[in-house]
């Protein structure tokens, strides 16, 4: 006899579904080069800029990791780094222009999932699920 999932696990399958999906649309609409890391990455960047600490908490990587991204975004001209206008001693991370045109496509498909997650729950049961992962991040997100 099988087990049930541990909610955990359900909600990464959902959540690398979604990834994956956001991802081949950004390909799709001609932004190739994006590994998933590096997507996950981005994925956690704030408009103004983010430092990378934050970006590597967000991620669940080290912060060397998240270096390693963060040049290999650069040289692929989705990222710059900048400095903090509040502190200048911090250098922030901020997406480029290519960067900006291409998070459309990605907000797109973010749509598109929610829409199909919706219509499989039902309105009610959609909001009852973003409400109460809301919730949980107070919880589980280090940099919220």
């Amino acid at each position: 006899m099988s087990r049930a999932l541990p909610t955990s696990l359900l909600m990464s399958i959902a959540s690398r579904h979604a990834e994956t999906r956001i991802i081949e649309a950004v390909r799709a609409a001609g932004f190739d080069g994006l590994t998933v890391a590096q997507a996950r990455l981005m994925a956690g960047m704030e408009e103004g800029g983010s430092r990378i600490s934050t970006l590597a908490d967000r991620a669940q990587i080290t912060k060397q990791t998240a270096t390693v991204l963060v040049d290999r975004l650069e040289d692929a001209g989705y990222v710059v780094r900048a400095a903090d206008p509040q502190d200048g001693r911090v250098r922030l991370v901020k997406f480029t222009d290519k960067a900006l045109v291409m998070i459309p496509a990605a907000r797109a498909e973010e749509e598109r999932i929610e829409c199909e997650w919706s219509e499989c729950l039902g309105d009610g049961e959609f909001a009852a699920l973003k409400t109460a992962l809301e919730k949980l991040r107070t919880i589980t997100d280090r940099s919220a």
